[in-house]
C-alpha cells in the first residue's frame, strides 16, 4: 500500500491529471466549435460532421472495453505516459490532415487513447484521494474541462481564425509534449495494484467487473450521465449559428462565459458534494441543469447576449452535476478492480456520447431557409435520460462512505 500523499505531492499530482485532462478535453473539444468551418471546407453534411465526433468517442469505447482487460497488469504511470505519447502524435496529425477521411483517421487514433487516459486519471484519483477529499480532488480534474472551455476553446479559435483550423491541433501537440515531460518526472510509479496475487485470466477481468450489481448500475448511471450532455452538446455552435444572431466569431465568448461560471464555481461544488454528500449534490445540479437544456433548443434569431447568458447556465450546470457524478462513479468501484472498472467505464461513456451524438445527427435537419431543425427533440431526451441519472444516483454504494449510524456492526 502506497503511504499516504503529502498535501503539496498530492496537489501537484491534481495538476499534472489536470493538466493531461485538460489537453485531452480540448483536442477533443474543439472539433465541435469547428463545424461550421468543416462543413464548408470540406463540403460535408450535418450529418457527416456529427460522424467525425461521434467517431472519436465511439474508438474510445472500443479501446476502453480492450483495457478493461489489461490497465491493471500495468504500472499506471507507464500505461498513462505511452497513451499520452499516443495521443500529441494524434494531435499533430490532426492538423497535419490534407482533407476528410485522413482527418477522420487521425481522430480515431486520439480516440482511442483518449479514454484510456481519462480512465487512469480518474482510476489514480480513486486509488490515492481518500473518500473524505475525493470531492475537492474530483473538483480540480474536472475543472480541466472548465479551463478548457474558458481558455482552450476561444483560444483555439482565435488561432483557427487568424492561422486556419490546423492550428489549434498543432497548440494542443505542442502543449502535450511539455505535460507528458512533466508527468515523466514527478508522478509517482503507482505500481503497488500489481502486487495482488489472485489475478484471474485478463480478459475475465471484464467479466468479474460486470458481475458486480453495484457496478452494472454504476456503468448505466454513467451511461445515462454522459448521454444526456453529448445528445447536446456536440451540435450547439452549429445551431447557434444556423439559428440565432450568434456569428460564428462570437463562438469564443459563448465559451468563454460558461467557461468562467465553471471555473469560479467548482471549488464550491467540489466543498458542498464532500460536505452534503455526492447523490444530493448530483440530484441538485442535475436539476438546475434540466430548463437550460430546453431553452438552447427553442432559440431562435435572438441576440447574441441572450444565447450566452442561457448557454453560459447550461454549462455551469452541467459541470456542476458532473463533479459529484465523477466521484459517485469513481466511489462505486470495488477498490481491487477500479482500473479494470474505471477503463470499462471510460468505454460505456465514449459509447453513450458517440450514440447520442449519432442520434441527434439524425434527428436535426435544415429548412430551406438553412434554420436547424428538430433539435428540440435531443432536449427531450437530455432530460429524460437526465432523470433516469438522478433516480439511479440514489441507488449505488459507494466504497469508502462512512456507514451510517443506525448501520448495525457486522456478525
Amino acid at each position: 500500500m502506497s503511504p499516504p500523499l503529502s498535501p503539496r505531492r498530492e496537489l501537484l499530482l491534481l495538476l499534472t491529471l489536470a493538466g493531461m485532462q485538460f489537453t485531452n478535453i480540448l483536442d477533443f473539444m474543439i472539433v465541435m466549435p469547428l463545424g461550421p468551418q468543416f462543413t464548408r471546407l470540406f463540403g460535408i453534411s450535418d450529418a457527416q460532421f456529427g460522424l467525425l465526433v461521434s467517431t472519436y468517442m465511439l474508438a474510445g469505447g472500443l479501446s476502453g472495453l480492450a483495457a478493461a482487460a489489461y490497465v491493471d497488469r500495468f504500472s499506471r504511470k507507464r500505461l498513462l505516459l505511452f497513451c499520452y505519447a499516443v495521443f500529441g502524435l494524434a494531435s499533430l496529425g490532426s492538423a497535419m490532415a490534407p482533407g476528410y477521411a485522413v482527418l477522420m483517421a487521425a481522430r480515431l487514433l486520439a480516440g482511442m487513447v483518449g479514454g484510456i487516459i481519462a480512465a487512469l486519471c480518474y482510476t489514480i484519483i480513486g486509488e490515492l484521494i481518500p473518500f473524505e477529499r475525493r470531492g475537492r480532488a474530483m473538483a480540480i480534474l474536472m475543472s480541466a474541462f472548465s479551463l478548457a472551455t474558458v481558455a482552450g476553446l476561444p483560444l483555439g479559435l482565435l488561432l483557427a481564425e487568424r492561422w486556419g483550423w490546423s492550428a489549434p491541433f498543432l497548440a494542443v501537440a505542442g502543449i502535450s509534449a511539455l505535460f507528458w515531460l512533466f508527468a515523466a518526472r514527478t508522478m509517482p510509479a503507482l505500481a503497488d495494484h500489481l502486487d495482488w496475487k489472485e489475478r484471474p485470466p485478463a480478459w475475465s477481468a471484464i467479466a468479474q467487473v460486470l458481475a458486480d450489481t453495484n457496478h452494472q448500475k454504476a456503468l448505466g448511471f454513467s451511461a445515462l450521465l454522459m448521454g444526456s450532455s453529448f445528445v447536446l452538446v456536440p451540435y450547439i455552435a452549429l445551431y447557434m449559428v444556423s439559428n440565432t444572431q450568434l456569428r460564428t466569431d462570437q463562438l469564443a465568448y459563448m465559451y468563454l462565459c460558461g467557461g468562467l461560471l465553471s471555473i469560479a464555481t467548482a471549488r464550491l461544488v467540489g466543498v458542498t458534494t464532500d460536505r452534503r454528500g455526492k447523490v444530493r449534490t448530483f440530484r441538485l445540479f442535475a436539476g438546475l441543469a434540466l430548463l437550460p437544456m430546453l431553452i438552447i433548443t427553442l432559440l431562435r434569431d435572438v441576440p447574441a447576449w441572450a444565447v450566452i447568458v442561457v448557454t453560459s447556465l447550461m454549462f455551469m450546470f452541467m459541470s456542476g452535476r458532473a463533479i459529484p457524478g465523477s466521484a459517485i462513479i469513481t466511489s462505486a468501484a470495488q477498490p481491487q478492480w477500479r482500473g479494470a472498472f474505471m477503463s470499462l467505464n471510460a468505454s460505456v461513456q465514449s459509447a453513450a456520447m458517440g450514440l447520442a451524438a449519432l442520434l441527434t445527427g439524425q434527428l436535426i435537419s435544415r429548412d430551406a431557409q438553412g434554420y436547424i431543425q428538430g433539435y428540440w427533440m435531443a432536449a427531450l431526451i437530455a432530460i429524460a435520460t437526465s432523470l433516469l441519472a438522478m433516480a439511479l444516483a440514489g441507488r449505488l454504494l459507494l466504497h469508502g462512505a462512512p456507514a451510517p449510524a443506525h448501520a448495525l456492526p457486522p456478525e
